[in-house]
């Protein structure tokens, strides 16, 4: 495979500053007042840091012309303006990008791009390490670290744009024009840093990404789904990838807590839902498992009655990975079964894996660059 992979020096570091990028415009009017703007000019002043943080993409106080230089020379004083640091940055065969991104503890997530004829999509981390223990993704089997801070999430789509190029933040030619929370971790066992960070990528006077746009996924924290809906308004999306509750609590043990028909009642009673805004449905194909035509049919069985399409899933393997992707043949009469029922059921074209970035494979650059840390900082200590 024709792989083009960037290792970035690392440079591990904790900024003694705290950050403007992750504020809403409250907190920025306060981080004004801080260093001593009048308290009657903190939203005029909170305004301006908005449009050249969240619009703009500014990365140094220096930039932002439009605010005094001893304004500016007072925050840097106090703040910095905050971008996360790129540890590795791959980009695979078909067009995808990988971001391998270093938080200012050290820690790493995993950012993936992906570019389609249509659209582009970016595939957002809420989580160090995963809360669930999904068999079949290999984000499952590294443990949980942490949550991300609303800046953390927010900064992966930052960075991003950084990296395409694609500031000021227009609404034209986009290169982002979707973005999923459906990197590492379970956004809704994060809630309120999702929600916060939702908040500021919706924002019209600043990053602007239309809420139709931003899909969050979830393994079906049942209690949290109709909340986010009504906090939020973004699209929902339920890795599902079974019918019946007994597969279910093996290849997704959150089942166990929340079973398939109170997941399903939620998906029905989800605000906003309708024919123009779909539930998405993941169903990873798994051979022998959940793939048979009974499973189909059962599918259809589930989600009537909800304005849904299914996202069929070739299973992506990984190294030691417990199963095996469905043959062909299968994954195509199970389709049809639910294409005949009238739901939209696209067998998902494979993206990134060359550089272990499809659905179901981060995790693994996150592991060899911390152990290859750790391995350096051994020598360095030794010598």
């Amino acid at each position: 495979m024709n792989v083009a992979s960037t290792i970035v020096p690392e440079a591990l570091r904790v900024p003694q500053k705290p950050r403007l990028v992750g504020m809403d415009r409250a907190a920025l009017a306060e981080a004004a007042v801080a260093v001593g703007e009048q308290r009657a000019k903190g939203k005029m002043r909170a305004n301006q840091l908005f449009h050249w943080l969240y619009f703009r993409g500014a990365r140094s106080f220096d930039d932002m012309t439009t605010i005094s230089k001893e304004m500016r020379a007072k925050l840097a004083e106090v703040y910095d303006v905050g971008r996360e640091d790129i540890a590795r940055a791959q980009v695979s065969a078909d067009g995808t990008r990988k971001w391998l991104v270093r938080l200012a503890d050290g820690a790493l997530v995993e950012t993936v791009y992906i570019p389609d004829e249509d659209r582009a999509t970016l595939c957002v981390s809420p989580q160090v390490g995963c809360t669930l223990t999904c068999r079949f993704c290999h984000t499952g089997t590294q443990p949980w670290v942490r949550n991300l801070s609303a800046a953390e999430i927010v900064g992966q789509v930052m960075l991003a744009r950084d990296e395409l190029g694609e500031w000021p933040s227009l609404p034209d030619d986009r290169m982002i024009t979707n973005i999923v929370l459906m990197g590492m971790g379970e956004p809704l066992y994060n809630y309120d840093n999702v929600v916060a960070a939702l908040g500021l990528m919706m924002d019209n006077e600043g990053i602007a990404i239309s809420r139709r746009r931003i899909t969050v996924s979830t393994a079906g924290v049942v209690p949290m789904i109709g909340k986010l809906g009504d906090d939020t308004g973004a699209a929902l999306a339920i890795s599902l990838h079974a019918t019946r509750d007994e597969v279910r609590d093996v290849i997704v043990p959150l089942n166990k807590k929340y079973p398939i028909a109170e997941l399903m009642d939620s998906c029905r009673r989800y605000p906003g839902s309708a024919n123009s805004r779909r539930i998405t449905f993941e169903y990873v194909m798994l051979k022998g498992v959940n793939d048979s035509e009974r499973d189909a049919r059962e599918l259809v069985q589930l989600i009537a009655g909800i304005p849904a399409k299914v996202n069929l899933i070739p299973f992506n393997p990984w190294p030691g990975s417990p199963y095996e992707c469905s043959d062909e043949e299968t994954i195509a009469r199970f389709a049809a079964i639910v294409n005949r029922a009238g739901y939209s059921s696209p067998v998902r074209t494979p993206r990134g894996r060359d550089i272990l970035a499809a659905c179901g494979q981060l995790k693994s650059d996150s592991l060899r660059q911390r152990k290859s840390a750790r391995s350096t900082a051994l020598a360095t200590s030794q010598n």
